[in-house]
C-alpha cells in the first residue's frame, strides 16, 4: 500500500507542513498524524469554529519530542500578512480553514465568501510567493450540485445549490489558473461527509454524525431532515488524513491542478445511519434509552444523494481507503462515549 511506504519515508525525512484550521476537527487530526510521523507542523487558527481543547488533545496524543515540533499561531486567513508569515520556509500547506456548512452559507454568504474565497486566495498566493512546494486544500462534494449521476465523477458536476458550493468551486478554478499561470502545484480534495473523533457535535451547523451520537448519548431528540432516504458517502477521518498526506507528497506530475473525490466509495441512507448508530450505542451501553427519530422538512441547499467514484484518487495519488463506514462508526462512537460519558 502506497500510504504505508509514504509514512515510513516521512519518519526519517522531516518536512515542514502548515495546517490552517489546525484547531478544527480535520486539521487537528492531520496535525496529530504528522507529528506522530516526526514532521514539523505549523498550525494556524482563529478559533471561529475550531477549539483550543483540540490542541490539548493533540499534545496528549503525541510524545514530548513530537510536540516540540509543533508551533501555533492564532490568526485569520483573511489577513494577508498572517498568510505570508505562516508560509515562510514551508514545504507543504494543508489548507483546511474555512467556514463550513451549507446552511451557514445560506444564512450568511458574505462571511462564507470572505473566508472560503478571499482567505483561500490569500493562502494560495502567499504559498506561491514564498516558494511552498505543494498546496493541498479542502474542496467539497457540494460542487456536484444537482447532478443526479451516481457515483459522482470529478469531471461531471451539476448546477450549484448553495453559496458554500460556489466558494469551493471557485477554489478549484483558482487552482487551475495558478497552475497555468505560475506552474504552482496544488491539489484539491473533495471531501464527502467526513466524520470521526473530535468532530464538534454542538451548534446550529454541526454535522449529522456527531450531533446524532451526542443526542442519543444524552437522551435528547434526534431529528431527520426529509424522509430519511437522503444518502451520503460517509468518510472516516483516517481516509481523509491519508488523502492529504498522499497529495502533499506525490511526485506524479499528472496529479497536479486536479480535485479528487475523497471518500469511502459507498452510500448510506440517513434512516439506516440512525439505526446503525442506535444499535452500536445500545450494544455498548445496554441501559441507554434512545428515542425514536423525529422527521421534519427537507433542508434547503442539500444534495439528495452523494456517492463518490474514487478511481481517480486511486490511480493518480495511490489512495486506498482503510476504513469503511462501519469500521469508522465503531471507532467514533467509542471516542464519543469516552468523551461525553467518561466511560473507558
Amino acid at each position: 500500500m502506497k500510504y504505508d511506504k509514504v509514512k515510513q519515508e516521512l519518519l526519517t525525512n522531516q518536512k515542514t507542513w502548515v495546517i490552517t484550521g489546525v484547531a478544527g476537527f480535520i486539521g487537528s487530526n492531520l496535525a496529530e498524524q504528522l507529528l506522530k510521523l516526526n514532521q514539523k507542523v505549523v498550525g494556524l487558527d482563529n478559533f471561529a469554529t475550531g477549539h483550543k481543547h483540540n490542541l490539548d488533545h493533540i499534545k496528549n496524543s503525541v510524545s514530548q519530542g513530537q510536540w516540540a515540533n509543533f508551533a501555533f499561531t492564532e490568526g485569520d486567513i483573511t489577513d494577508y500578512k498572517t498568510c505570508i508569515e505562516i508560509t515562510k520556509n514551508v514545504d507543504i500547506v494543508l489548507h483546511q480553514a474555512a467556514l463550513g456548512s451549507v446552511p451557514r452559507s445560506i444564512d450568511n454568504p458574505i462571511n462564507s465568501n470572505a473566508s472560503n474565497v478571499s482567505g483561500f486566495l490569500n493562502m494560495l498566493t502567499a504559498s506561491k510567493d514564498n516558494g511552498v512546494k505543494r498546496f493541498v486544500y479542502a474542496s467539497s462534494s457540494s460542487v456536484y450540485g444537482d447532478s443526479a449521476e451516481l457515483p459522482k465523477v470529478e469531471s461531471r458536476t451539476g448546477n450549484l445549490l448553495s453559496p458554500y458550493a460556489v466558494t469551493k468551486y471557485v477554489n478549484e478554478l483558482y487552482m487551475g489558473v495558478f497552475y497555468k499561470c505560475y506552474g504552482f502545484e496544488s491539489i484539491g480534495l473533495r471531501y464527502f461527509n467526513v466524520f470521526g473523533k473530535r468532530q464538534d457535535p454542538n451548534g446550529a451547523y454541526a454535522a449529522v454524525m456527531p450531533k446524532w451520537i451526542s443526542q442519543m448519548l444524552n437522551g435528547e431528540d434526534v431529528y431527520i431532515n426529509g424522509d430519511g432516504e437522503t444518502s451520503r458517502d460517509f468518510t472516516y477521518i483516517d481516509n481523509v488524513i491519508q488523502a492529504n498526506i498522499l497529495a502533499g507528497t506525490t511526485t506524479n506530475p499528472l496529479s497536479f491542478a486536479k480535485a479528487y473525490n475523497t471518500a469511502a466509495g459507498g452510500r448510506e441512507a440517513l434512516n439506516n445511519l440512525f439505526h446503525a448508530i442506535r444499535n452500536e450505542l445500545e450494544a455498548k451501553l445496554p441501559d441507554l434509552k434512545i428515542k425514536d427519530a423525529i422527521y421534519r422538512d427537507f433542508r434547503a441547499g442539500d444534495i439528495r444523494h452523494s456517492n463518490a467514484n474514487i478511481d481517480s484518487a486511486k490511480e493518480l495519488l495511490g489512495y486506498e481507503p482503510t476504513h469503511t463506514l462501519e469500521q469508522g462508526l465503531k471507532e467514533s462512537i467509542q471516542w464519543y462515549i469516552n468523551d461525553i460519558k467518561g466511560v473507558e
